[in-house]
C-alpha cells in the first residue's frame, strides 16, 4: 500500500493487524461529525474513508505495546486483499470462495444482487439510532433487513468492508466451517493448505486466545464465548449482532450461533443503555455453546 507511510505505519505488518497489535483505537466513527477526532475525519464517501484509514487514521498506541480489538485493523485488510487482487473485496471473495463451494446465500451487498428484505433477520428496530438515542447526517431510522448493520461499513464504505457486511446462512456457514474441519477444502474444491490453516489457528505468543484473525478457547480463558467443554484447540469468533461460531477440531464439531439480538428494545438513558436481546439466554453465548457439547458429549457417551 505505497500511501500507508508515516507515524510507524511502515513499521507495521499483516500479522500486527490480524492479531490487533498495530495500535489503532477499536473505532473511528466516520460516518458522523461528532466523532472524537473532529469533522476532519468526518466521511460517507468511500474513497475518501480508504484515504483517511491509509494516510490520517492515528495509532492509540504504540505497535505491540497494548493490544485493542479494532475494526480499523480489519477495513484495512480488506483494502490489502483489494489492492492485491485488484478486485472489489465483495466481487473477490464471492467469485473464489462462496461461489466455488455453491455458497449462493454468502455475499455482500443482498439487496443489490436479488434477494428481498424480507428473506433477512431484522437487527435493530429503530434503523441505528439505539431507540432515537442516536442522531447523524443520513442515519437510518427504519427497521434494518438485509443492510449492513454496522454504520461505517454501511456510511462510510458502501456497504463492503473487511470488519463488516457479510451476510449468510447457517447452511452455508456449516460448508464453511467443514473447509476448516477438512483443513482446506470441501468435496472436490481446495481452498488451501494445512500448513496455512495451522499458521491461522495456532496461538498467539503474546496472547493465546488470539489466533491470526481468529479468537481461540485457550484452556478456557474464554468461557462466556466457548463454553467450558471446549478444547483447547477450539477457536471461532463473535459478531456485535448477535452471532458466534465455536470450531472445535478434537471434536469434529462446529457451533454456528445466530440470532439477532439487537433487534430488541432498549433500557437505560442517553448515554447509558442496553439491548433487552442482549440478556436473553441466546445472548450469553457460552450458555448455548455449553448446551450443544452437552448433548453432543453425552451421545458420544452411550
Amino acid at each position: 500500500m505505497p500511501n500507508y507511510r508515516g507515524d510507524g505505519r511502515e513499521l507495521r505488518t499483516i500479522k500486527d493487524i490480524l492479531t490487533h497489535n498495530a495500535g489503532y483505537a477499536p473505532e473511528v466513527k466516520f460516518f458522523t461529525k461528532e466523532n472524537t477526532l473532529g469533522s476532519a475525519f468526518f466521511s460517507q464517501n468511500e474513497e475518501r474513508t480508504k484515504e483517511l484509514i491509509l494516510t490520517k487514521v492515528p495509532f492509540a498506541v504504540a505497535r505491540s505495546t497494548k493490544r485493542i480489538y479494532s475494526d480499523t485493523d480489519y477495513m484495512l485488510l480488506g483494502m490489502i486483499i483489494e489492492k492485491i487482487t485488484a478486485m472489489p473485496l465483495d466481487l473477490y471473495t464471492e467469485y473464489n470462495i462462496y461461489q466455488p463451494l455453491s455458497l449462493e446465500n454468502t455475499l455482500f451487498k443482498p439487496l443489490q444482487k436479488g434477494f428481498r428484505k424480507n428473506q433477512f433477520a431484522a437487527t435493530e428496530i429503530h434503523g441505528t439510532t439505539r431507540g432515537n438515542r442516536v442522531n447523524f447526517e443520513n442515519v437510518r431510522t427504519y427497521v434494518l433487513q438485509g443492510e449492513v448493520h454496522d454504520e461505517k461499513a454501511y456510511h462510510s464504505l458502501a456497504g463492503v468492508a473487511g470488519h463488516a457486511g457479510l451476510f449468510s446462512t447457517g447452511q452455508d456457514l456449516a460448508v464453511l466451517t467443514q473447509v476448516l474441519l477438512n483443513r482446506g477444502g470441501y468435496g472436490h474444491k481446495f481452498l488451501f493448505t494445512e500448513e496455512v490453516i495451522d499458521q491461522f489457528i495456532k496461538p498467539d505468543d503474546g496472547n493465546g486466545t488470539y489466533g491470526l484473525g481468529w479468537r481461540r478457547a485457550n484452556n478456557g480463558d474464554r468461557k462466556w464465548h466457548f463454553g467450558p467443554y471446549a478444547s483447547s484447540s477450539a477457536y471461532g469468533h463473535t459478531g456485535w449482532t448477535g452471532t458466534a461460531t465455536v470450531i472445535d477440531p478434537e471434536h469434529d464439531l462446529a457451533i454456528i450461533l445466530l440470532t439477532n439480538a439487537r433487534h430488541s428494545e432498549i433500557e437505560g438513558d442517553d448515554n447509558n443503555y442496553q439491548f433487552k436481546g442482549k440478556q436473553f439466554e441466546t445472548g450469553k453465548y457460552g450458555s448455548v455453546i455449553s448446551l450443544v457439547y452437552e448433548a453432543v458429549l453425552d451421545n458420544r457417551t452411550r
